[in-house]
């Protein structure tokens, strides 16, 4: 049993992880759609919403209840996870930024520019690489 569980955990976490890196990706896209090309900002609010509440929302929820089952349903614990667990906190809360930057963007109220945005797609990467350490390693 805890093997599927851990199956589904690693998809709905590669799901998460692909809005993540995705949904900024957009934004940059968006960012540099002239303002004069109507039909193409409705074509990117349209497809950040999608990816948004279709496929990152869920995959960021299944993710996050796979991880507590594993943990707290299968004993799997140490110092290790508390450190993965705030390391998600923070991945929460990149989530949480982009669906209000996704808002700026439906309402035409985006701040930033296009450098802006790449700088902001590499956040999710520098969660990644010790998510995969803490999970892999457990080194405490």
């Amino acid at each position: 049993m805890l093997l599927y569980i851990k199956a589904f955990h690693i998809i709905f976490m590669v799901t998460w992880f692909a809005g993540l890196f995705y949904l900024p990706r957009l934004f940059v896209y968006h960012a540099l759609c002239p303002e004069s090309d109507a039909l193409g900002r409705e074509r990117f609010k349209v497809m950040e919403r999608k990816l948004y509440w279709g496929i990152m929302t869920p995959g960021g929820l299944l993710t996050i209840a796979s991880g507590l089952l594993m943990a707290f349903g299968f004993g799997d614990r140490g110092g290790w996870l508390d450190a993965k667990m705030a390391v998600v906190l923070l991945l929460v809360v990149y989530h949480i930024w982009c669906g209000r930057l996704m808002l700026d963007f439906k309402r035409d109220r985006n701040k930033h520019g296009h450098v802006w945005y790449r700088w902001f797609n590499e956040a999710p990467v520098l969660a990644l690489i010790p998510v995969v350490v803490l999970a892999v390693a457990k080194p405490f």
